[in-house]
Parts: C-alpha cells; structure tokens; sequence
C-alpha cells in the first residue's frame, strides 16, 4: 500500500514539472513570437524595409549641382509611393540618341496626358553633365520593373546610337552614383544596370562593354573611397 501512495505521489510531482515546463515553454514562445511581431510591425532589425537616408550635411561627398523639377504627380510616371529601403542604384539610358535631360523629364510629364506608357527615372544625367531631378528618392520611379520599389534609377542621355557618353555625362553621372551610394549606405557593388534586372540592354554601352561598365564602378569606388 505504501509503495502505491509513493508511485501516485512520485506520478503526481512529474505531472506538475510537465505542467510547470508546459507553461514556462508557452510563455517563452509567446514573448519571443510578441518580439518578432513587434520587430516587423516597426521594421526593425531583420524587418527593416523603411525608407532611410543620410541628412547631407553629415556626408563627405559633396552633392552635384541637382535641378530639382519633379514630376507632376501622376499614375503614369509618378505614382507617389513611397520607397522601401534603397538596395542598389540602378543605371539607365534614354535610348533616345541626342536628347537631352529636359526633353526626357518634359517626356515623363507628358505621360500624365499622353497615357502611354508608365516610365520615369529619379534622376536623369544630360549631354553637358547637367543632373535634372524628376522623383524624390523616397518615392518609386517607374524605371527598374519588379525592383522600383527599392532602388534609385539614373537615366543617362548620350549622343549617337551605341549609347557613348560624353565626358561631361560620364563624370557627372559618376559623381552623382557615388553620393547616392553615401547617403543610402551602399558600395559600388550595390550599383547595378537595368540589365542585370531584366536582361534589356540598358544601358547599351555598358551591356556592349563589359569593361567599361567595370570601370566605372571602379571610379565610382575611386570617389567613395576619396572621402573617407
């Protein structure tokens, strides 16, 4: 009998350990699926895809001369939504020989009544170097197909056909990829070509040229690693 009484007591005191490890294990879970839920509801840590940016006046490239004319916003070539956190720098051409950086912007804003297409860029590079700002960074451009939503893309203008650029365009899109890559955290390994996106060939020279598109993220690197 009393060999009963220690199996039932002996039974009764695992019943409350299983009970006690139970509940402790259901608290950790629910506290650590409470955290992970309130990481991704304020994007933070792994759940980071907000917006971001460096103030300029804390960066050490200087900022390129940028004439700022935005887009009329639109849901053809700005919609107004607002960027995720920025993963690359996208680098377009125009395709259109000769054209300059203000007749492509005027193109953009012509979509809102023309209804053609959906296309834009954030920035587009002139045949003088001269940098026309179409859409703020935190909102996407219809430029980069499936990734608008987290890059930057800079349309560069040129004058012939295989889509050469002058020595103007070439610097100035130089220095403009290099701060973007400053204020958005990134390295001239996060500078991509529409290319690599979608397999189109844009920008032409640089597809053509494989060692020239090395080159210039080369001298991108060159300017970001200057200002350290």
């Amino acid at each position: 009998m009393a060999g009963k009484r220690r199996k039932t007591r002996r039974k009764t005191r695992f019943m409350r350990r299983m009970r006690l490890y139970t509940r402790v294990g259901m608290f950790l879970l629910i506290s650590i699926m409470a955290v992970l839920m309130g990481m991704k509801f304020f994007e933070v840590g792994p759940f980071q895809s907000k917006y971001v940016e460096q103030d300029d006046a804390n960066m050490k490239i200087a900022k390129p001369s940028i004439d700022v004319r935005l887009l009329t916003v639109n849901p053809y070539s700005r919609p107004g939504t607002q960027s995720d956190k920025i993963e690359n720098i996208v680098i377009h051409y125009t395709a259109n020989p000769g054209t300059t950086a203000e007749q492509n912007r005027n193109y953009f804003e012509g979509l809102k009544d023309s209804r053609k297409t959906r296309a834009s860029s954030h920035f587009i590079v002139g045949l003088k170097g001269e940098i026309v700002q179409c859409v703020p960074t935190w909102e996407i451009a219809y430029a980069s197909n499936e990734r608008n939503a987290d890059t930057v893309s800079i349309e560069t203008c040129h004058k012939t056909k295989d889509g050469t650029y002058t020595n103007e365009t070439y610097e100035a899109a130089v220095h403009l990829t290099a701060w973007l890559c400053e204020k958005f955290g990134l390295t001239e390994e996060d500078v991509i070509r529409h290319y690599d996106i979608t397999g189109k060939i844009c920008p032409k020279y640089f597809v053509e040229d494989e060692e020239a598109w090395k080159q210039f993220k080369n001298d991108v690197k060159a300017v970001l690693e200057a200002e350290r």
